[in-house]
């Protein structure tokens, strides 16, 4: 009951910020090279292992689902909440926007070459985040692709911290934490970058990004 309680918050939170968090991260690609290096080369993994569909689980107002698209992705966007959905439709008229929930999506089983997961996991108490990671490899096919953004924690002895997030309480991660998780759930690592914060940032948390291969 606590943890649906506390998603049920973070939905509620998300819907009321939605407008001016659609506004503030429109253009947010636009000064981040690195980033979008990165989904560049997801999206030439996934072609190279067989394409598919992409799904962008926690599209918020899917600005990243179009630039899936716009890398000749079949891209669609999932996200919990309806506020967030509505505004990506009116902004993407053109692309597949759902309402749904990472940890039990209607995806049938192994059919998706990618899945893309954006700091969306940031919000999921830890004791529940392994039903998440387990939902990634079920969508995925043999060989699919998930690309995992998340913050880092700063000490290894603390594998999860928590942190004050503009919305809804959130947590870091040490990246070789979750990656053995990753692991745990039948998703190698095959890369990571680890972007050192800007002194303009207003969090001086490292941001990772960490490409994982269903075998």
């Amino acid at each position: 009951m606590v943890e649906h309680d506390a998603l049920s918050a973070t939905r509620d939170a998300y819907d009321a910020a939605a407008p001016a968090y659609a506004q503030l991260f429109r253009d947010s690609l636009r000064d981040r090279p690195l980033d979008r290096a990165m989904l560049d080369a997801f999206a030439e993994v996934v072609r190279a292992s067989g394409d598919g569909q992409v799904a962008d689980l926690g599209c918020g107002p899917g600005h990243i689902t179009a630039y899936l698209d716009e890398l000749g992705l079949a891209a669609f966007g999932i996200d919990a909440s309806p506020e967030m959905i509505k505004l990506a439709r009116q902004a993407y008229p053109g692309l597949r926007f759902d309402v749904g929930s990472m940890a039990a999506s209607d995806i049938a089983d192994g059919t998706l070459g990618g899945v893309l997961s954006r700091w969306s996991i940031i919000h999921t108490p830890p004791q529940e985040l392994p039903v998440i990671l387990a939902e990634f490899h079920r969508v995925l096919a043999p060989g699919g692709h998930l690309l995992l953004g998340f913050s880092a924690s700063d000490d290894p002895s603390h594998p999860t911290q928590v942190f004050d997030h503009t919305v809804a309480p959130a947590y870091r991660w040490w990246p070789d934490h979750l990656a053995t998780m990753l692991r745990e759930s039948g998703l190698a690592e095959v890369a990571r970058m680890v972007r050192e914060p800007q002194p303009t940032d207003r969090r001086q948390f490292q941001e990772v990004q960490l490409l994982a291969r269903k075998a």
